[in-house]
């Protein structure tokens, strides 16, 4: 489990001169603890379906069922467009095969009559294949007029538009009595149970996160990723965390990036489509060196510590940075558990200087301020 670090600025041992010119500098002995940072990414998030309502018919609108905002279930009514055009164009398909079906019963009763006087000789067989293809016809017509009742009928449901899942209405352009069509979006059903923010990584962020977890496929690796957290606009830190789900197969050419998915539950609805925030992937260190950003200097994009050595003379010393907080640096190589370095004052030293130290407790530095 994860420990707390913590940093003491210790204002009150403000460096002095010793007797003999020496300055007298803050001293700490490096430590190891265990500890996790996170690496933030830009994200926006959308409801695991986010769908656009429109009508498979043309209509004036004449009812609007839900108000903007709410919340409806799979199947419920939204909007009813004016039917009657199409409860004609029904009436008119059933009419039609009511007449193809009397074509029907007439080609039948033709044919009945003609079979036996064929069979007789009485008249020829080239009467009765009419007689037959006629009725052939007849009920091809039949099933046109069934067919053509069957698409009536679907129109006349497409009249009453209804959620195709549950979800929250968005915004509803169009008004009562408004002529809508195939073309018009009438309002966007969003299912925020689940949140999905999308993010992107860079090719290096790719591959280090490739190297970070273990895992023989993208797959395998993914499943490895511990719970993340969803900072949110306002920097506060969601409550529930969520998990990376998906990646994407190949990196967009344009940004040189590829798009990673990270799925949270939203029970209480906090969470909205078009919401913004910054998914934070956790990265923990056991027993990994750590020292306080204050006492560390940058020189060409380096950053350096001034360890403290043989005769309490300094000397200027590389580090390399696997991870940082707010208040610390998780070292990768050039320090080990147990070095003794300056902890603040080392703006105005220079390598060879002798100091007179004034240690500082590793306990009371891990519990000034927190990691």
């Amino acid at each position: 489990m994860a420990t707390a670090l913590y940093s003491c600025a210790n204002s009150s041992a403000t460096p002095g001169m010793h007797q003999q010119g020496a300055p007298q500098l803050p001293v700490l002995s490096v430590a190891t603890t265990s500890g996790t940072t996170f690496r933030e990414y830009p994200a926006s998030l959308e409801g695991k379906v986010n769908v656009e309502i429109r009508p498979q018919v043309e209509g004036y609108l004449e009812k609007i069922y839900p108000d903007e905002g709410a919340y409806v279930r799979k199947g419920q009514p939204l909007f009813r467009i004016d039917a009657r055009t199409y409860n004609e164009a029904l009436n008119n398909a059933k009419s039609t095969l009511l007449a193809a079906q009397a074509n029907v019963s007439k080609a039948q009763v033709e044919v009945d009559r003609l079979t036996p006087l064929v069979q007789n000789n009485v008249i020829s067989e080239v009467q009765l294949k009419t007689a037959k293809a006629n009725y052939d016809a007849a009920v091809a017509a039949a099933e046109q007029a069934k067919a053509a009742i069957a698409n009536a009928q679907i129109n006349v449901g497409y009249t009453i538009v209804k959620a195709p899942a549950s979800g929250y209405i968005g915004r509803i352009p169009y008004k009562t009595g408004s002529l809508v069509g195939k073309n018009d979006a009438l309002t966007v059903l969003s299912d925020i149970s689940e949140m999905y923010a999308y993010f992107s990584l860079s090719e290096q962020d790719f591959i280090a996160f490739k190297n970070q977890f273990a895992g023989n496929s993208i797959e395998e690796k993914v499943k490895k990723v511990p719970p993340v957290e969803l900072a949110l606009a306002d920097n506060s830190i969601y409550p529930v965390k969520g998990k990376i789900s998906t990646i994407e197969g190949q990196f967009d050419k344009t940004t040189g990036a590829i798009s990673v998915r990270a799925t949270f539950p939203n029970p209480g609805g906090i969470l909205r489509t078009g919401n913004t925030g910054k998914v934070r992937i956790p990265q923990l260190y056991n027993d990994a060196v750590v020292v306080p950003i204050e006492a560390t200097f940058e020189v060409q994009d380096k950053v350096f510590v001034f360890a403290v050595g043989d005769s309490n003379k300094v000397a200027s010393k590389p580090i390399n940075i696997s991870g940082k907080t707010t208040n610390y640096y998780f070292v990768k190589d050039g320090l080990k558990a147990g070095e003794k370095i300056v902890f603040s004052g080392v703006g105005n030293l220079q390598d060879g200087v002798a100091i007179v130290p004034q240690p500082i407790s590793t306990d009371s530095l891990l519990k000034a301020k927190p990691l």
